[in-house]
């Protein structure tokens, strides 16, 4: 999909071509609500931002002239609770990506707060937002010399428990080293004795997940993987995920017109049958949304769901300090970088370049 292309007049008043899309990714890149919320608001609010593409390293400029919806990730969004009525004010959807892992002992994620801080966050968000719109992820699932499949099953059902009646779904994936050379690179700096998954493992511990989730009843679903886990009951996840956008916000018109979607009550024909058959998604107030058009975003890996959407994050920028992080070349990298961003907070870039 190709979004639309509009004039910009930039901070220091020069103009500039901006895509403008509709639904944002803040971000797969880096946790904007972690360190950089005080930013986003920021920039939403000035009305675009600046993105530097990492391949590259060319600056190109995206308008929130035409936002209507916000896919959060984050392993801390407690910094971004103080925006959220903002947000609301400004007629933006949004909902959590919330990665809530249990590494604590074995200090693979230094820089983020305690679980249980963590764990209370997630439930004031909830309180904010509803059901439904915080998306608790355990992500990845690590194999190391400390940690086996029991105990990450322990840690995912001491987390569950605390979280019930305030999420509906667990999202996981199985850590994949050796994909990705930052992850095999930092781990290894780093000295943790980690391994791979087989895909006997992976069905092994699909299996354990499931009857574990007998007492919780959450929809479990993968990221990203290529392995089928449905003979447990376990999908293939749509992170940014249309279904869940147009619960959220059904009455958007605009949306709903982006997203090729009809909102209405079900009609019936003369024989008593309704006309919701088909793509059609129910909606928990009896209305129907009828779906005309496929989202989905092709430029993501094979086995990603996502419907499209436009990330906005640079990577290098979070300094969460995860040991098996995928987005930061370097620690170190990450933390200059947000330093750098600490004498500019309300630059154009997250970087503050």
């Amino acid at each position: 999909m190709t979004w639309s292309h509009i004039n910009i007049i930039r901070d220091d008043g020069t103009p500039a071509e901006a895509v403008a899309p509709v639904i944002i990714s803040a971000s797969r890149s880096t946790d904007i609500p972690g360190f950089y919320s005080d930013w986003f608001l920021h920039r939403l609010k000035q009305g675009y931002s600046a993105w530097t593409n990492p391949f590259n390293g060319i600056k190109s400029f995206v308008s929130y002239s035409k936002t209507r919806f916000i896919v959060f990730w984050s392993k801390n969004p407690q910094p971004l609770i103080v925006h959220l009525p903002e947000l609301k004010l400004m007629n933006i959807g949004c909902y959590i990506q919330y990665t809530l892992n249990d590494y604590e002992a074995e200090g693979l994620e230094k820089g983020i707060p305690g679980l249980a801080n963590r764990i209370e966050t997630f439930k004031n968000i909830v309180d904010i937002l509803g059901v439904g719109s915080v998306v608790w992820r355990f992500d990845p699932l690590i194999l190391t010399d400390r940690i086996n499949e029991d105990a990450l099953l322990a840690k995912i059902e001491n987390i569950g428990d605390q979280l019930q009646g305030y999420t509906e779904k667990l999202v996981f994936s199985f850590a994949d080293i050796m994909s990705y050379k930052k992850v095999k690179t930092n781990m290894q700096r780093s000295g943790i004795n980690y391994r791979e998954w087989t895909t006997d493992e992976m069905m092994h511990f699909a299996g354990e997940l499931a009857v574990l989730n007998k007492k919780w009843g959450y929809s479990l679903a993968t990221c990203g993987e290529k392995v089928d886990l449905g003979q447990y009951g376990i999908l293939h996840n749509h992170c940014v995920d249309e279904d869940l956008i147009i619960r959220i916000s059904p009455d958007d018109d605009q949306l709903m017109d982006f997203l090729g979607v009809t909102v209405k009550y079900p009609e019936m024909d003369i024989f008593g049958n309704n006309d919701a058959r088909g793509s059609v998604l129910m909606l928990p107030d009896g209305r129907c949304a009828f779906k005309t058009k496929n989202n989905k975003d092709k430029g993501q890996r094979l086995f990603c769901g996502c419907m499209v959407s436009k990330d906005i994050g640079e990577y290098n920028s979070c300094a969460h300090m995860c040991e098996y992080c995928y987005a930061n070349t370097s620690k170190e990298l990450a933390c200059s970088n947000l330093a750098t961003h600490k004498k500019n907070p309300f630059a154009e870039t997250i970087t503050g370049r």
